[in-house]
């Protein structure tokens, strides 16, 4: 039968014409179908190729999943004026990180302060830390503009979490007692939350382990409180996962229809470590050429100067450090090779992909400074010194990875919706006890095996038992949190002033700025006026006047102390002068004793009644009594004087003993008696 025969039938006989037709749309559907797929699979391949508003970038934040921050004094978030963009889809690469305890966790948005604008952090495969959960970071809306809310592992058995008020500024110098072997590392003291108000814990001396980064104890800020995260073990840089390079989208390029990202580009772990760079303010490690001076003004700090400033704990550098322990110098080391590519700009790192594909890495310059940062997945796949192994993602797995990404940025929403209530502390009187708010914990996607789960060999070794908490420690200064300051003129946070330090020379050891709090800007001086001028050139002279007054009458007390201790010394000294004289005319009246004792016994034995006899003692015994005092209240001296008087009493013959008794009647009256006598005898 002819094909024209057919066509030209009746309604029934026209039933196979049609059903080609539906076959031939449903195959071009198809084909349409498999060339919008291979177009999303170009569009999300960007990296090796130049696709225009796209740029792989070789610096810049890690994500936080990957390495996050330790700060002794955790801050808020920095707040920006521009809202962030729309979540990206992306999907996974075709390579994995091969092992049990592996999963993909998605990227998000990152502020990129020298464009004012918006970059996408790439996510990454990561080894989880076991027996932890990852709680996603997000951007949150506040009457400033829009804060940023870290991300943080926290336990996989908590059901709830605790918001704590601001810590205590922290208190932590570094080790206080010699470690007890080179195999030890210091774990830093914090703040603790002990009943009912916040204790100081003393930090210690834990045994370090070759495979294992140790995590200590810190606090993350919220706006509406403060989570404390206990210590806990994390794989090294080296066993960790896959770092991406992140990227920069120009507007438009990822918000087409049917667009979606997948990560490419991997950071170089090999050399990770030599080019990273710590941001507080930011809450990120930062990777790739940040040795500017400007940089430093801007709050990056060297791995080394991080920890050594006390600004905060550094467990990757931590981690080399121990690795090192037998050689002294290589701190030394990593110091120099800082500040040589401080100064020399041509041995940094290249700052995108393509900067980096422009350079010959078989050149003796590259080598030497490693500036190769980044290699695709599917280089570092091939090789076979690395210790990480890869395996590939069957499509059906990346589809149910990519799902998980929306699980994962529904539970960031549950977050910010819970951490959304900011903490009243109007309402609370002066004193009043501070009750923290716990809520129960938002349901984490990603989740890690808990220890008993892993292989013998793949668990981590117990946390070592930390020091209690001390109730009588009590804080010296102001909690450590505070609400950041934004320019509305400028998308970017105002950043913290930094105090005046001398610039790092060549050959000479960088300290890291210490970043202040950001205080509101003070008011412009007004020029003062003639009359206030000369009024504040009054008091200048009135204080003048002040001080030279107080300056003359110290120097006049001085001088009349200075007096009376000369004349004390001078009356001392005649005094003593004058004793020997007295001691010599006391000894001439005893050696005359015997003669005027009997003469005065011979006239009274004959003129005198006999009352007479006692009345002739009264004035003895009473000069004697009176000396008796005089004697005991003042000393040797008086006890002489007294000595002298009652021989001057007792003999009225002696020169100066008439003398003394001249005020006395009845003295007078026997010495008359005594003369009479004598003119009278034979």
């Amino acid at each position: 039968m002819k094909a024209s025969a057919i066509f030209s039938n009746s309604r029934g006989s026209g039933l196979p014409a049609r059903n080609a037709a539906k076959g031939c749309v449903a195959a071009v559907l198809a084909v349409l179908i498999s060339i919008t797929w291979n177009l999303a699979m170009g569009q999300a391949q960007p990296p090796d190729q130049n696709v225009a508003g796209a740029q792989v970038l070789t610096r810049g934040p890690v994500h936080e999943a990957f390495a996050g921050m330790v700060t002794f004094n955790p801050e808020p978030g920095v707040v920006v004026t521009k809202a962030p963009p729309d979540v990206i889809e992306e999907m996974p690469p075709e390579e994995r990180l091969a092992g049990d305890n592996v999963a993909w966790i998605p990227g998000y948005w990152g502020w990129d302060d020298e464009r004012s604008d918006f970059l996408w952090v790439s996510g990454t495969w990561r080894a989880l830390p076991p027996g932890r959960q990852w709680m996603a970071g997000y951007w949150g809306q506040t009457p400033q503009g829009y804060q940023w809310t870290s991300g943080y592992w926290a336990d996989a058995t908590a059901k709830e979490t605790i918001y704590l008020p601001p810590p205590p500024a922290t208190v932590e110098v570094g080790p206080n007692i010699a470690a007890p072997s080179m195999d030890y590392g210091w774990s830093p003291g914090c703040w603790f939350w002990y009943q009912g108000r916040y204790a100081w814990r003393p930090g210690y001396w834990a045994l370090g382990r070759a495979d294992w980064d140790w995590m200590p104890a810190h606090y993350v800020w919220t706006p509406r409180g403060y989570i404390f995260v206990g210590g806990y073990w994390d794989y090294p840089v080296a066993r960790r996962g896959v770092l991406f390079a992140p990227i920069y989208f120009e507007a438009g390029a990822y918000s087409r229809r049917g667009y979606f990202y997948s990560p490419t580009i991997v950071i170089d772990l090999g050399v990770f470590s030599d080019h990273l760079f710590l941001r507080p303010r930011y809450h990120h490690y930062y990777f790739g050429d940040y040795y500017a001076a400007s940089y430093y003004q801007g709050g990056f700090y060297a791995s080394f100067s991080f920890q050594s400033g006390r600004h905060g704990y550094d467990p990757i550098y931590s981690h080399q450090r121990w690795e090192h322990r037998q050689d002294r110098e290589w701190e030394h080391r990593v110091e120099t090779s800082y500040q040589y590519r401080r100064d020399h700009e041509a041995a940094r790192p290249p700052r995108t992909w393509v900067a980096q594909r422009n350079i010959n890495p078989d050149t003796a310059e590259s080598r030497q400074n490693r500036v190769m940062v980044a290699t695709p997945i599917s280089q570092l796949a091939k090789r076979k010194d690395s210790p990480m192994r890869f395996q590939p993602v069957a499509k059906a797995e990346r589809q149910q990875i990519a799902q998980r990404g929306q699980e994962v940025q529904k539970s960031r929403e549950q977050r910010r919706t819970l951490e959304a209530k900011a903490v009243d502390t109007t309402t609370r009187k002066p004193g009043a006890a501070f009750e923290p708010a716990k809520v129960k914990l938002p349901k984490s996607p990603i989740v890690a095996r808990s220890a008993n789960q892993l292989g013998k060999n793949q668990a981590p070794p117990k946390v070592q038992q930390s020091p209690r908490p001390d109730p009588k420690f009590q804080p010296k200064s102001e909690p450590a949190g505070r609400q950041p300051a934004v320019d509305r003129s400028n998308p970017q946070a105002q950043p913290r002033k930094v105090e005046s330090e001398k610039q790092p020379t060549s050959g000479r050891s960088e300290a890291a700025p210490r970043e202040k709090q950001v205080q509101p800007e003070a008011q412009p001086r007004v020029k003062q006026s003639g009359a206030k001028a000369q009024e504040q050139l009054q008091r200048s002279a009135q204080d003048a006047d002040k001080a030279t007054q107080l300056e003359s009458q110290q120097l006049a007390k001085e001088a009349t102390a200075k007096a009376q201790k000369e004349s004390q010394r001078n009356a001392q000294a005649l005094e003593q002068k004058a004793q020997p004289e007295s001691e010599r005319r006391a000894n001439d009246a005893v050696a005359r004793t015997p003669e005027v004792s009997q003469r005065n016994a011979r006239g009274s034995e004959t003129k005198a009644p006999p009352e007479a006899q006692p009345r002739a003692k009264d004035p003895a015994l009473k000069a004697q009594a009176a000396s008796l005092p005089n004697a005991r209240g003042s000393g040797q001296p008086a006890q002489r004087m007294s000595e002298q008087r009652g021989k001057a009493r007792a003999y009225p013959g002696e020169k100066g003993a008439t003398q003394l008794l001249r005020d006395d009647p009845q003295k007078q009256g026997k010495e008359k008696s005594s003369s009479s006598e004598k003119q009278s005898g034979p």
